[in-house]
């Protein structure tokens, strides 16, 4: 079985802690699994994309972890 790269495990890591963070927050659950649903088809020779959503990723899960955060808008078509 192919080893993962470091980028793959701390994307890997980001999920798991976006979905215990979600636990906690109605509603939350859902966004997380669509946000990485949707970027999970990005390339990996696309460091810089995967990079910088990794960025944007960390300041969601932060903002998640506020206990006065209550709610997360979403776009939709």
């Amino acid at each position: 079985m192919p080893r993962h790269s470091k980028m793959q495990l701390e994307v890997l890591r980001m999920y798991k802690q976006c979905l215990r963070a979600a636990e906690k927050k109605p509603g939350f659950r859902d966004n997380v699994k669509h946000e990485f649903r949707k970027n999970a088809t990005i390339p990996k020779t696309e460091v810089l994309r995967i990079e910088h959503l990794m960025r944007q990723g960390w300041r969601k899960l932060q903002m998640m972890q506020d206990p006065f955060v209550d709610g997360m808008g979403r776009f939709q078509k």
